[in-house]
């Protein structure tokens, strides 16, 4: 099994040791920084395989470094605030955070959302390698104009691809694959992020405002009271 590595980012010394024990003792390589730009130096050099990252970080904010590390890749990230703010919440999700945490908080809890975290990505990869292994070419999901190449992680609209962080693709696939099919908010969650989630209740509504200011004519139709579906244009609705 990989070990893998994750730098934790935070300027409170004591934060950074309690999460690095944790962290350790789950059996995850840890790099713990205090500043932004030391991170970003980490990210072009040696990147790790997740961040946490704490918003209110001296200089360079968890927001503006989230940012730029969401422009260059898909690397899971959770973000943690003193402040339980909504708006801060509704902006580290759409700056494409994986999830959030607000202080003080459980080292257990981030511990069990690093693993889910973890664990959702060795799902996808195995689900990828296993349809690359059994099936020719490449596996691809086409609802209208819409493509996903599964094993690829890719999204096209019009033969034009679309980046996609992890979350956002999770979701796409889940209603790509059942379309018109409506699903509700929690269940989309649990499919998403597991069935003890306790974090943002609005985390699906984040995400599929971050899909359609993507991709501006996806048919993604909100079922009021109920949740979401992606529609087909058989389906006149």
């Amino acid at each position: 099994m990989k070990s893998y590595q994750i730098a934790v980012v935070d300027d409170d010394a004591q934060i950074l040791e309690i999460v690095e024990a944790y962290l350790y003792k789950e059996g995850y390589r840890t790099l713990t920084l205090s500043s932004a730009e030391a991170a970003w130096e980490l990210w072009k050099n040696d990147p790790p395989d997740m961040w946490i990252l704490d918003i209110m970080l001296p200089g360079m904010s968890g927001f503006e470094l989230c940012k730029k590390i969401r422009k260059e890749a898909e690397v899971p990230i959770v973000m943690i605030s003193a402040r339980d703010d909504e708006v801060d919440r509704i902006l580290g999700l759409e700056l494409g955070s994986d999830d959030y945490m607000t202080k003080p908080f459980s080292p257990r809890e981030l511990v069990a959302r690093v693993n889910r975290l973890f664990h959702r990505l060795s799902s996808i990869r195995e689900a990828r390698e296993n349809a690359a292994s059994s099936q020719p070419g490449h596996t691809a999901i086409e609802v209208g104009e819409l493509r996903l190449v599964l094993e690829e992680r890719r999204v096209f609209w019009r033969e034009e691809e679309i980046e996609m962080t992890l979350k956002e693709f999770e979701l796409l696939q889940l209603l790509s694959e059942q379309p018109n099919r409506a699903f509700t908010r929690d269940e989309l969650l649990t499919l998403i992020w597991g069935d003890n989630y306790y974090g943002y209740d609005r985390a699906i509504d984040d995400l599929v405002k971050r899909l359609r200011r993507k991709i501006k004519e996806l048919p993604i139709d909100t079922v009021r009271g109920h949740g979401y579906r992606l529609r087909t244009e058989r389906t006149g609705l």
